[in-house]
């Protein structure tokens, strides 16, 4: 009993040592015979769900693609380049401007190799790179010794081949002399002076605290988002006259008002249900992994574009979308026909049949959005807060039934939500037809013109609340009420802030709608964050002689948060202003191809690793300095190597930025 204690809290204890190390890719070799003289050499890997596997030949500019490299090879030809095997999928990427390809849960990479006789040896490496929504890995290795002899016939299939491959862990065993910058004789990396700027600082970090992640968050923001859709579509002509109705409907049919507050709960946690399951249907049919790239796909993303418009003309009163009228009859006429829970529940599956024309695109939108996310719950989270916000009013009223007094009555005010909604329709449609014409690079719109038509719209929207346009379902009352002022002037003052962004502006916050500054042809914006060095050890050489703190960029040219973070949170103004004079700026690309004067061994976890490029070099100083292999990772040290605050991730949250660099330069100062 207590040895079984003793290991579990010792694989706690590796778990929190391992925290930021991440592993979410593991890689097994092998060698199997096809026929005489040939062979095949097969990667397989298992991938952590949400992480995914860059695929081969993905061209300049984009992710890291999957490579075979070969250090030595005798007795043995290459037949062709590396295969792809498995399900692909291939998705355009909005950030690098690109399709790319890539694997989910499992990939499969193949390289044919010809043993041409006698004594046979090949050593190499496969390299690849792997991301999440989160972060990135340095192009990572998986290094493999082949040796036999050939006589014509490789060995015998599904031989495992001598691999030195494992993942990189927390505590790592380092020569103290192979760190540094330079590369002498013997291969190892130093200076030619002592120098402690490489010292492991991972326990420090642990005192400074850990960066929160932004998955929890991110679920967090997918139910709100549905739960405010469930809100909208509360008041809108479908759903809010038939509250009193129904509530009503319970309380008067049982003479037991227990019993009647018991039906409405019913009523109401039926509603939630069936939208759970609607929400899970769509993923069980298309799976997580389609959604994902239904989602960045331009065929789909035009259907999207014309089903948003389509809903939008709806909400403007062109025709209403509605299910078959047959569906609600019969579902109604067997609600009647049955009692107890299963009536009750049949009553909320018509109301969401005959609500379904103001329901249906509010519905549509909200799965297409979560989609991107990739997971499986995340449509189900999303339906969760829209019913839930569907069917509390049901509920509250059943237990609170002198409110249905106060109830603002049915009129005019909800066909203005339902047109304020078919704006929203319109502007979010542009955002899905932007993905379409990057992918096919037509460039009719470019940054410029995608504000231009949202500045139209939202304009367009403000004109319209304040009564100088009217729809077909609109009452001739030129009144408007206070909420609805309020509502113009919110909407106008959007439009004017769009404004300079046609000459440039970042605008933070339809940065994740906007098409990249890169398709911008004017921009008069200049309020950019370049990098003082993009060397370690001589950015701390300039830091030390100028009395600097020291901000550590490790990212990579294929790390799409990475871009993210530049774009969305480098450029507000007071970021800038910190990093430009406060720090000094070092950014370490760690897939930069570079080659090393000559390849480094080093000792990490008691296995030799060849460091070949620029990009290894700065990929194993985030290793062995800060236990950690993730991009963007940033860290704040002082010119002597230590940390002042805790590392920071992925998160676009710019006051939370602020106060990363604020707390560093106040740690600095105080050491001084």
């Amino acid at each position: 009993m207590k040895k079984s204690i003793f290991s579990v809290l010792l694989l706690l204890l590796t778990m929190v040592a391992q925290a930021q190390i991440h592993e979410p890719v593991k890689f097994k070799s092998e060698l199997k015979t096809l026929s005489a003289g040939e062979a095949e050499v097969v990667f397989s890997a298992t991938i952590e769900k949400g992480w995914h596997v860059y695929s081969t030949d993905l061209g300049d500019g984009g992710p890291i693609s999957a490579t075979f490299n070969v250090d030595k090879l005798s007795g043995a030809e290459l037949l062709g380049k590396l295969k792809p095997m498995g399900k692909e999928i291939a998705s355009f990427d909005k950030l690098f401007e690109m399709k790319v390809r890539y694997f989910e849960n499992t990939a499969k990479f193949v390289q044919k190799i010809k043993l041409i006789g006698g004594t046979y040896q090949i050593e190499g490496y496969l390299e690849y790179g792997a991301c999440n929504d989160e972060n990135c890995l340095p192009p990572t290795q998986v290094p493999f010794k082949l040796s036999g002899k050939g006589e014509g016939t490789a060995r015998a299939g599904g031989a495992e081949i001598e691999t030195d491959y494992q993942p990189a862990q927390q505590e790592v065993v380092v020569d103290t002399a192979s760190v540094g910058s330079g590369t002498d004789v013997s291969g190892k990396i130093d200076s030619g002076k002592e120098t402690d700027l490489w010292k492991p600082v991972i326990n420090e970090l642990k005192t400074l605290g850990e960066t929160t992640s932004q998955e929890d968050m991110s679920w967090v923001y997918i139910f709100i988002t549905g739960f405010v859709g469930g809100l909208l579509a509360l008041f809108t002509p479908c759903v809010w006259p038939i509250i009193p109705m129904t509530v009503s409907f319970f309380l008067k049919r049982s003479k037991d008002k227990k019993k009647g507050i018991r039906d409405a709960w019913t009523y109401g946690a039926s509603i939630v249900v069936i939208y759970v399951t609607l929400g899970l249907a769509i993923t069980l049919i298309f799976g997580a992994s389609a959604l994902n790239a239904l989602s960045t796909n331009a065929v789909f993303n035009i259907l999207f574009c014309l089903m948003l418009i389509v809903f939008a003309a709806s909400f403007f009163g062109a025709f209403e979308i509605t299910l078959p009228s047959k569906w609600s009859t019969a579902v109604d006429s067997k609600a009647e026909a049955t009692g107890g829970l299963l009536s009750i529940f049949l009553m909320a599956f018509t109301l969401s049949l005959v609500s379904f024309s103001c329901t249906g695109p509010i519905i549509g939108f909200l799965l297409v959005q979560v989609s991107t996310t990739g997971s499986v719950v995340a449509p189900a989270i999303g339906m969760l807060g829209f019913a839930i916000a569907l069917a509390l009013p049901f509920t509250l009223f059943a237990l609170f039934p002198s409110w249905l007094k106060s109830m603002p009555k049915s009129g005019g005010w909800m066909n203005v939500i339902k047109v304020t909604l078919g704006f929203l329709e319109l502007a979010f449609a542009l955002k899905f037809l932007s993905v379409a014409d990057l992918a096919y690079g037509w460039r009719i719109l470019d940054r410029e013109t995608f504000l231009a038509l949202w500045i139209v719209l939202f304009a367009l929207l403000g004109f319209y609340l304040l009564g100088k346009i009217k729809f077909p379902h609109d009452d001739d009352n030129t009144k408007v009420s206070v909420p609805r002022f309020f509502m113009a002037m919110a909407s106008l003052a959007f439009a004017v802030y769009m404004v300079p962004g046609l000459w440039g502006a970042p605008l933070k916050a339809v940065s994740a709608f906007a098409p990249p500054m890169q398709t911008q042809d004017f921009n008069l914006y200049n309020n950019e964050v370049h990098a003082k060095f993009d060397d370690y050890d001589l950015g701390m050489e300039y830091a030390r002689q100028h009395g600097k703190p020291v901000m550590l960029d490790f990212t990579g040219y294929g790390c799409v948060n990475c871009r993210k973070m530049e774009l969305a949170v480098w450029t507000d103004s007071k970021v800038s202003d910190i990093i430009n004079n406060d720090y000094v700026l070092i950014t370490l690309y760690v897939d930069n191809k570079t080659p090393l004067p000559s390849p480094v061994k080093i000792m990490e976890n008691g296995t030799e690793r060849t460091l070949r490029t620029v990009g290894d070099k700065w990929s194993y100083l985030q290793r062995v300095k800060f236990g950690a292999n993730a991009q963007p990772f940033y860290v704040l040290i002082d010119n002597e190597g230590k940390p002042l605050n805790k590392s920071y991730s992925y998160d676009e949250d710019i006051p939370k930025y602020i106060d990363f660099l604020q707390t560093g330069l106040k740690n600095y100062k105080k050491e001084k």
